[in-house]
């Protein structure tokens, strides 16, 4: 059964939408979804499911959160194949100078138009460096994120979508977490 893996935006940061993990897996299985686990308290859930329907699977786990919780955090779905693809296609791989906590992946939900990359590219934003590819805003923040420009509340305006970020460990640990839970099936 394929292992997919979800990423909540906006739950347990800064004292906002709080949900314990062992309360979202309970929520998970009670949508039938088969060995949900979680990563760390950023909502990080890797879970099996049959239904291929991603878009369906993450319509019915939001309104699920929003039923329980009372929040409505944004879903992004994507399966073990696309995390590997991910990982394996880093703009920023084979570069020395590289620290995986400066690096980040902003996971979108859906693909943004070319006028929305464009505008994208014309940001100035030094020493930061983007590359954008498929339903990915790869990131590196060499000064850390916390002294960047880059407009972190414009950003999902620039791509007309909304996306989710995760450094460059926590990515390497959901794929390996993943790829256990497959290897298991």
């Amino acid at each position: 059964m394929p292992v997919l893996i979800s990423l909540l935006r906006g739950i347990n940061v800064g004292g906002h939408a709080l949900i314990k993990m062992d309360t979202l897996r309970t929520l998970y299985r009670s949508l039938k979804f088969e060995d949900p686990q979680t990563y760390l308290q950023s909502g990080n859930i890797l879970f099996k499911s049959s239904e291929r329907d991603l878009q369906r699977i993450a319509n019915q786990i939001q309104k699920s959160i929003v039923k329980k919780f009372g929040c409505c955090p944004e879903v992004i779905l994507r399966s073990t194949a696309e995390m590997r693809a991910i990982v394996s296609r880093n703009p920023f791989r084979g570069r020395s100078d590289i620290e995986p906590n400066k690096l980040l992946v902003s996971f979108l939900a859906g693909d943004p138009a070319k006028d929305a990359r464009e505008s994208l590219a014309r940001l100035d934003i030094v020493p930061e460096q983007l590359h954008l590819l498929n339903r990915e805003l790869y990131i590196y923040f060499p000064n850390g994120a916390g002294r960047s420009k880059l407009p972190w509340s414009r950003l999902d305006k620039f791509l007309r979508t909304p996306g989710t970020a995760r450094n460059w460990n926590t990515i390497t640990k959901i794929l390996e977490i993943a790829e256990k839970m497959e290897a298991a099936s």
